[in-house]
């Protein structure tokens, strides 16, 4: 069909024996609330069924800071205490919502086992949320409690939630010292229960909940062990699906997106592999020293952070040998940008990848291997497994090969919808299931490139931004006449958020004035970092829509 591509038709015979019939990741077609689709005939139904299979990894490494060391055994420990306090002491249920407003923590990572082990919602609160912020989200989600570190606990005393908090630094150790020994609960869950809200900015000027399912996060599961078995067998090294995985993944990107939870600390547990979990304020050298002590293997990394590497000129002072996988992840980054990381960043070399993806679908769209970046630079690769792939036009027809459209995506990652957001839910996901990711792009020999994203998102170093809420923001100041927020090109942030500003007659207001505005009510990656003052109106259509096209700063 054209403008489709179905990454299961992938004719290579490694990748047949893997999912074909009687393969170990064997695909099925299955109803997935209603629509067929290819799933994986062996796969678990809960996801707390993984926690409790990772017993068997005793104690290996599963979580590791600069200064902390969690064996699985301990940590599944520590989440059978937890998940028996919430229960008991907090009434948390299935289907209730428990939420996590912190910094990368281990306790984070414990949180959310022990709420998918009761069967409850995890609530990914953006732990860069300003009081205003997480006010919504605590509104918006409604838990029954909030676990958070005690910065944010503040951040939530000041806003006047009233909800429940317990405290990582205080509440959560005498938990796990007053019910060690405790067994896990068993909840029964069945395979399209929600499981976890991430939440993903809205052109409305609100966040929307993606609501994920346990078939979801499973699917992402399913998706890595594939690809550990295929690099497995394209390698010609052993792979024993029962036999704890040698390697070691660093994580630098925040717990509260999909590409930390979903796609690593889940997985890995899975696998037996060690999560190596970066904390605090990037720093290229610390992340190097990191990587040399733990022995890291693997490193997904936002192009903000990678652009760090490339300014850095003393890799020879790390022993980085352990490193063979390296990726961008979160945000786009240019044809000349990947070829300055390949020259500078030895690692980089012959490991980078680049994927589509984003958090309606769980995991990646897409993925383009080292190989496909060399020989056909702009490209993001096939559809993974699992995944059908469409693109569209604004009638939602298929448009033939080459040609431009709408990004359309059907699969067992896709989202069920948004949390309490059916019209959104409905302008997103099609009755068969496809959605609609508002990115347009072209197929071409089965691979996409894309030719623009949402028609206002700006991508700021991983952050999804999107203008309106800042520009309700700004509408608040007395002296905003009327404003219009874009995103520039920024070598590092890929994009960086820039507002132009009509100012009312006789206004003295200053950018500082305005920045101070926005930081009291926004977090700090959504505050305009290039500012332009006019006295012109702003361009419009007959209808008062605001033309964007052709505004600069």
């Amino acid at each position: 069909m054209g403008g489709r591509a179905e990454s299961s038709g992938d004719p290579s015979s490694v990748i047949a024996a893997l999912v074909g019939v009687g393969g170990p990741f064997e695909l099925v077609e299955e109803s997935v609330l209603g629509v067929v689709m290819p799933v994986m005939r062996d796969r678990r139904r809960a996801v707390a069924e993984l926690l409790e299979a990772s017993v068997r990894w005793g104690e290996r490494d599963y979580l590791v800071t600069a200064d902390r060391r969690i064996s699985f055994a301990e940590h599944a420990n520590s989440v059978a205490a937890l998940s028996v306090a919430l229960r008991d002491e907090f009434g948390v249920g299935k289907g209730d919502r428990v939420a996590i407003y912190a910094a990368n923590t281990p306790e984070w990572v414990i949180a959310f086992w022990a709420t998918q082990v009761l069967g409850a919602i995890t609530v990914c609160m953006n732990g860069w949320w300003v009081a205003r912020e997480a006010a919504f989200g605590i509104e918006h989600s409604r838990p029954a409690v909030v676990i958070a570190d005690a910065e944010r606990a503040a951040v939530l005393a000041d806003a006047g939630t009233g909800v429940r908090v317990l405290t990582m630094a205080e509440d959560l150790p005498a938990i796990f010292a007053r019910n060690t020994g405790v067994r896990l609960p068993h909840t029964e869950i069945d395979e399209d229960d929600p499981a976890a809200i991430v939440y993903a900015s809205g052109t409305s000027g609100r966040p929307k909940g993606a609501l994920h399912s346990q078939r979801n996060i499973l699917a992402v599961a399913d998706y890595h062990r594939f690809n550990d078995a295929a690099l497995a067998a394209f390698t010609g090294q052993p792979y024993d699906p029962v036999a704890p995985s040698p390697l070691r993944y660093l994580l630098t990107s925040p717990l509260f997106h999909i590409a930390s939870l979903h796609n690593l600390v889940v997985p890995r547990l899975v696998t037996g592999s060690a999560v190596v979990m970066y904390q605090g304020k990037f720093g290229v050298a610390p992340v190097l020293r990191l990587i040399e002590r733990e022995r890291v293997t693997n490193w997904g990394a936002v192009p903000a952070m990678a652009a760090r590497l490339t300014e850095y000129g003393d890799f020879d002072d790390y022993d980085l040998s352990s490193l063979n996988a390296f990726a961008l992840a979160s945000a786009p980054s240019s044809i000349p940008f990947k070829e300055r990381l390949r020259e500078r960043v030895p690692f980089a070399r012959a490991a980078l990848v680049d994927s589509y993806g984003l958090t309606e679908c769980s995991t990646a769209v897409a993925v383009a291997t080292p190989a496909e970046l060399e020989q056909f630079p702009g490209t993001l690769g096939r559809p993974i497994i699992g995944v059908s792939l469409e693109i569209r036009d604004p009638e939602g027809n298929p448009v033939p090969d080459g040609d431009e459209g709408e990004v359309c995506v059907r699969s067992p990652y896709v989202m069920l919808g948004y949390w309490d957001d059916q019209a959104a839910t409905d302008a997103s996901i099609t009755p068969e299931r496809w959605l609609r990711t508002g990115d347009f792009g072209i197929l071409e020999n089965g691979m996409l490139r894309l030719v623009g994203r949402r028609s206002d998102l700006i991508l700021r170093g991983g952050e999804n931004v999107y203008p309106t809420e800042i520009e309700q923001c700004l509408d608040e100041h007395p002296d905003v006449l009327e404003c219009v927020v874009i995103g520039t090109p920024h070598e590092d942030l890929g994009e960086e958020v820039s507002a132009v500003v009509v100012v009312r007659p006789g206004s003295a207001v200053t950018a500082e004035q305005l920045r101070d505005h926005v930081s009291e009510r926004l977090s700090y990656f959504k505050v305009p970092s290039r500012w332009r003052f006019t006295e012109e109106l702003l361009p419009r259509n007959a209808t008062g829509k605001l033309i964007r096209r052709g505004i600069t700063v």
